[in-house]
């Protein structure tokens, strides 16, 4: 017994050994907690908080195009379980917009045309194109006029629109004769580029093949394509170029009053759907400018204001409709301006 205290020597010893190991394991606590905590900058024997860069006043409008508005806009969906994602190995999938996709639509992101455009609008297009090549052939006067330049855009736009037809994952209609309209109309869309009386011919017969796929019966007419598929030869970019300028000036008469955007909300949703494909389509190879990186951050931001504006009309948003179609102009305004030449 330690005198006084009327305790064995033992369990002295093992309190004591207690309140050290507790003040050793407060010590540590405290010492995590330091080192988590933001690093300090030390000036004249006092610590402040470290001074951070400032950011840039403006950013030059490559860089800005390539940046949401407000990604909580774009954003859709709940937010991702990380850490199931983390412990299974794969990546976080992408929120918004379409993902990078390869030459032939295939991609490690999953991309998907009906993220851009429906089934009905790419149907309602190659109809509504039949009309302007048809009349670019009524005669040969009127074609080698300048008409030949309305056959090629008509032409291109239906190529387009078949080559996405054969790629969507949705039930569109006329997808089992898409490949071959697609190679018989980007043929005569790139021969369509001078007014001759050959181009005259097979512009007027690809005028009856697309009557005739229209009114149900299969195109009789074969297809040739001498090289592998590439998204280029479907439909050369002036001509898409000359479709997105339609695109706009339609566009911006449907924003013009809430009157204008209510009685043309359909028009709306299917051009901003088209403007979203295009942008989509020229990025792939072997376009020119696909692997510049500003050009590919305009024609990104092209599709995703467009995808913007569809949505605004599917919601019948006003606003959000003239707002996303305002940021369309810009980001075309100014790829314009670096690359028309």
């Amino acid at each position: 017994m330690i005198q006084g205290v009327g305790l064995p020597r033992v369990e002295v010893v093992v309190m004591s050994r207690v309140k050290i190991m507790t003040m050793l394991l407060a010590g540590l606590v405290v010492s995590a907690a330091v080192g988590r905590a933001a690093p300090l900058r030390v000036e004249r024997g006092r610590p402040t908080e470290n001074l951070r860069a400032r950011p840039p006043a403006a950013w030059d409008r490559a860089t800005e195009a390539v940046f949401f508005d407000d990604a909580f806009d774009t954003l859709e969906g709940e937010r991702p379980d990380f850490a199931v994602l983390v412990s299974s190995g794969r990546a976080a999938p992408g929120a918004g917009g379409a993902a990078p996709a390869g030459p032939r639509g295939d991609s490690a992101g999953g991309f998907k045309w009906s993220a851009l455009v429906s089934a009905d609008t790419l149907a309602d297009e190659i109809k509504d194109m039949k009309g302007r090549v048809a009349s670019a052939v009524a005669s040969v006067s009127d074609f080698k006029g300048g008409g030949y330049d309305e056959a090629r855009v008509g032409f291109s736009t239906i190529a387009l629109a078949f080559a996405v037809t054969a790629e969507h994952d949705g039930d569109v209609r006329w997808k089992k004769d898409a490949e071959q309209a697609r190679d018989l109309f980007a043929r005569v869309g790139a021969n369509c580029k001078v007014g001759t009386t050959q181009s005259f011919a097979e512009a007027k017969a690809r005028v009856d093949d697309l009557a005739t796929l229209l009114d149900g019966s299969p195109i009789e007419a074969a297809a040739e394509r001498e090289d592998d598929f590439t998204w280029s030869h479907v439909a050369g970019r002036p001509a898409l170029m000359a479709r997105l300028e339609t695109a706009d000036e339609l566009m911006a008469a449907s924003i013009a009053s809430k009157d204008d955007f209510t009685k043309q909300v359909e028009k709306l949703l299917h051009e901003a759907e088209l403007v979203a494909t295009i942008g989509e389509a020229i990025q792939r190879p072997d376009y020119e400018y696909h692997d510049d990186d500003t050009y590919r951050g305009y024609a990104a931001a092209m599709r995703d204001a467009a995808i913007k504006a569809r949505d605004a009309a599917l919601k019948s948003d006003y606003d959000a409709a003239r707002t996303a179609v305002g940021v369309l102009k810009k980001s075309c305004d100014s790829c314009h301006g670096d690359y028309r030449g």
